[in-house]
């Protein structure tokens, strides 16, 4: 199962009972483990942080934006943190076994639903930025929700959101999206009130965009009577814990102010932790390997491994069967089409086709997330039809009753493999691009790529058609018997152009 963890934040702090129903919205969909919920009344914000598979991660994001959006009303909100929407950023962020790739498809899939159904501006910020101008968060929300407001109404062309209308929801504003590495959220105190003016001086000092930590953004408030250096630590492998706190030291003493305390808003990964305690105490030579519950998480891992699954589809059962197995390896194919789109844009003997590879690589994420999911639900739709089968076929009633349940868990058995081979006609597509236009060192791979597109898409059209063939009126059935054909010429197309350009490039 691959995961992803995503810490919208709320422009809502001082309602618990407006928190509670935006976090009972994003809980209530499957898969959902919330792993934080942290309000702060003087920025009058809530940030939640939660993990879900990826193909659950858009659902739950969108309850949650949806939520906030019938219960919050920018035009009667204050506080001290920067806003412009009642949901004012939704970042996702890759945990292990998902890609910044992952999550740059989940972000702009969520931003095309907000925008459409919600009618709220998107703009898409960080990794899944359209352009280079809205990478930075604080770029994108410069002006809060009224000076957003008057400019989009002005017409502003660098206004124009990537998603949804082009004036802002007049509650509810507009929200940024994105995806990013994991965020720390950290502030230091510096004392009462009065040293407000050296917190503001202090964050200039230590924020990338004054010259100080590149990878540090930070703000000097007044946060309940105290000064604060409010901080986010956007990388904190090249910039640690410590070492913020450590500059926030100097230059706070530099001006007579010594550090009161500090906090974590939200979680923090247990390395930076670690790391900031192994400085501190001088340890040397620190692995993460030497802390007991590593360890025990390495021995005791959840979730299904391949060779679970293997196991699973040798067991004289009847699924998971063909149709999981085919999506896996159409998953697979879309892997090594990622790989090697990955291996080509960024490189200059390979500029001419850059933004087209870095395109096809997000495609080729999307479908390996699409193509993942498929494999529980081909096991699932099949899971169908059994019950069916097991329906009582006495009296005549029943019987009619079974039958017509019977027919129709056959059509959704069909339609389920009948989406994998549609996907994996589209990563031959990918495929072929890859061996004709990518990195001529890692032809061979997309040769595979194509040959295991082929494959999967030849095995779920098998399953299509053996439960079209039980079908009694198979005329139900015929119009995607019509697609597997088209399916199959489209695919065979596509890998006989990618196994004649691998051919020509190795000989």
């Amino acid at each position: 199962m691959k995961l992803v963890e995503c810490v919208p934040n709320f422009s809502e702090g001082r309602r618990p009972e407006i928190v509670a129903k935006i976090r009972d919205a994003i809980a209530a969909v499957d898969g959902v483990a919330i792993l934080d919920v942290s309000s702060d009344q003087s920025h009058n914000r809530t940030v939640v942080t939660f993990v879900a598979p990826v193909e659950h991660a858009v659902e739950a994001a969108f309850a949650g934006i949806r939520t906030a959006r019938e219960l919050i009303d920018l035009t009667h909100h204050t506080g001290e943190h920067p806003r412009m929407g009642a949901t004012d950023v939704v970042p996702f962020i890759p945990l292990e076994g998902t890609t910044m790739e992952d999550c740059i498809v989940l972000a702009r899939t969520l931003g095309e639903r907000v925008g459409r159904d919600l009618e709220i501006p998107v703009f898409l910020y960080e990794r899944a930025a359209s352009t280079p101008a809205r990478e930075n968060l604080a770029d994108v929300r410069r002006g809060e929700f009224e000076g957003i407001r008057d400019e989009m109404s002005a017409g502003a062309a660098s206004r124009k959101p990537d998603f949804g209308p082009s004036k802002i929801h007049p509650t509810a504003g507009a929200v940024a999206i994105g995806a990013r590495p994991f965020l720390v959220a950290y502030n230091v105190y510096l004392g009462p009130a009065s040293n407000v003016p050296v917190a503001k001086a202090v964050a200039k000092a230590v924020r990338g965009s004054s010259g100080g930590l590149r990878y540090v953004k930070g703000l000097g408030l007044e946060v309940d009577g105290q000064a604060q250096v409010s901080m986010n630590l956007v990388d904190t492998e090249k910039t640690p814990l410590y070492r913020a706190f450590d500059m926030v030291k100097m230059e706070a003493e530099a001006q007579g102010v010594s550090p009161t305390w500090s906090e974590i808003v939200g979680l923090v990964p247990e390395r930076a932790l670690f790391e900031t305690a192994a400085r501190h105490i001088g340890l040397r030579e620190f692995k993460p390997e030497m802390v007991l519950e590593h360890k025990v998480r390495e021995a005791v891992q959840g979730g299904q491994s391949l060779t679970g699954f293997v196991g699973a589809v040798a067991s004289p059962t009847p699924a998971p069967g063909g149709g999981s197995v085919a999506a896996l390896v159409g998953a697979l194919g879309a892997a090594l089409a990622q790989m090697v789109a990955g291996l080509t844009f960024g490189r200059k003997k390979y500029a001419a086709v850059d933004a087209e590879m870095r395109e096809l690589g997000l495609k080729a994420a999307g479908l390996v997330n699409t193509l993942s999911a498929l494999i529980a639900r081909d096991a699932a739709s099949y899971e169908a039809v059994m019950v069916a089968y097991k329906l009582p076929s006495e009296p005549a009633d029943a019987a009619n009753a079974r039958q017509a349940a019977i027919a129709d868990a056959l059509l959704g058995a069909a339609e389920v493999p009948l989406e994998t081979a549609r996907a994996c006609a589209a990563v031959a597509e990918l495929a072929a691009v890859c061996a004709e236009k990518g990195n001529t060192n890692a032809v061979s791979d997309a040769g595979v790529a194509a040959l295991l597109s082929e494959a999967a898409c030849r095995g779920a059209v098998y399953n299509v058609r053996i439960n079209i063939s039980s079908l009694e009126d198979k005329s139900r059935g015929a119009g995607l018997l019509q697609e597997t054909n088209q399916l199959l010429a489209q695919t065979r197309s596509a890998v006989e152009r990618a196994t004649s350009a691998v051919d020509k490039a190795i000989g």
